[in-house]
């Protein structure tokens, strides 16, 4: 438990700054694991694991941000007679917003080195790399010259030349993480106890946003600390997993906090030979001066679908009507039907 001190005050120094967020984001923070650091890649209790999120974010602004990410990964060499392994993933998202339908599609393949330092502790470390697109219709942008003194006239000439452009370049991040969990078995179920901590690097190439001639702005590099936490209840079927991410980039920043409350209606013992366990939740989150989150989820099994409302809290308000945006998602991680036999192989 030393380390864990040690680390959640390293990260309360490093991430100590006046700033807010940039990049995409998701309410779901549990259930993006590879978009917080690419050391979470097959860092795991399982052998395959596959993560889709849908995003729409303030649809009162008429063309609303529309966000879908994909995330696969998994453990290669896993076994309980090594003390190490690599994982092997991949991220892609899609984000479009505007009139115009600005966009930018991300791939990246992700790397990591898992190493098991404890009996009940593991560390990892990954690198990720691949492109990123970005383009728009800019013909379909309008100006303040085709206003005809009572709305906006796109047939009308804007008098503006149209200089952007589509361009490639290329991402690359790196980052870190560390856990420790216990099980306690019981006769008819099995209580388990985690801490997972991660920090990742996003963009360290600091890529040049190439939309004209003559454009030098670099994207800044995202940093991110993450926590997640499970802890379930003794002698009862209730579970929390009071989670924290913090997010920096350039001169901005945000924090997300909050919790699921879980009952567990089937759970997961080695006594009676039931190795999966089946569990409904419901969450409240809050991000930084912008949004008050509800959230719901439903594990069965290999599978779990999770969806999350923003409550928008922000001086976007007044547009928004305290309407956010909505996220859904699904995930799929194969346990091979051996929750506790999976955990154990490097842990």
């Amino acid at each position: 438990m030393k380390k864990i001190i040690y680390i959640l005050s390293f990260l309360i120094v490093v991430f100590n700054a006046d700033l807010k967020a940039q990049d995409i984001h998701f309410s779901n923070i549990n259930e993006a694991p590879l978009f917080n650091s690419p050391a979470n890649t097959g860092f795991y209790n399982g052998y395959f694991r596959f993560i889709a999120n849908y995003r729409s974010q303030w649809g009162a602004m008429n063309k609303a941000f529309q966000t879908i990410a994909v995330s696969v990964d998994g453990g290669l060499f896993k076994s309980k007679r090594r003390k190490a392994f690599l994982g092997l993933g991949l991220t892609v998202f899609n984000d479009r917003a505007g009139s115009a339908n600005l966009q930018k599609t991300n791939a990246l393949l992700n790397i990591s080195g898992v190493i098991k330092t404890g009996k009940r502790s593991a560390f990892s470390v990954g690198i990720a790399g691949g492109v990123s697109a970005n383009n728009a219709n800019y013909n379909k942008l309008t100006y303040s010259s085709q206003f005809d003194g009572n709305t906006i006239d796109n047939t009308l000439s804007s008098g503006e030349t149209v200089v952007y452009r589509q361009y490639t370049t290329t991402d690359i991040a790196a980052g870190m993480a560390y856990e420790y969990a216990k099980v306690k078995t019981d006769q008819d179920h099995d209580d388990v106890s985690s801490v997972k901590i991660s920090v990742g690097a996003f963009h360290l190439n600091r890529p040049v946003q190439d939309f004209g001639p003559g454009s030098n702005y670099r994207l800044p590099v995202r940093l991110t600390g993450n926590i997640i936490t499970h802890f379930d209840f003794e002698d009862t079927k209730f579970s929390v997993t009071p989670t924290f991410l913090y997010s920096r980039q350039g001169k901005a920043w945000q924090f997300v906090t909050g919790s699921y409350v879980k009952y567990r209606m089937k759970v997961g013992t080695k006594v009676t030979g039931q190795k999966t366990e089946n569990a409904i939740g419901i969450g409240g989150f809050y991000r930084s001066k912008d949004a008050i989150i509800a959230k719901l989820i439903f594990e069965t099994g290999d599978w779990a679908f999770f969806g999350s409302y923003d409550i928008n809290i922000s001086g976007y308000r007044a547009a928004t009507r305290y309407a956010g945006g909505f996220e859904v998602g699904i995930r799929f991680n194969n346990l091979a039907s051996s929750l506790f036999d999976s955990r154990s192989e490097f842990k």
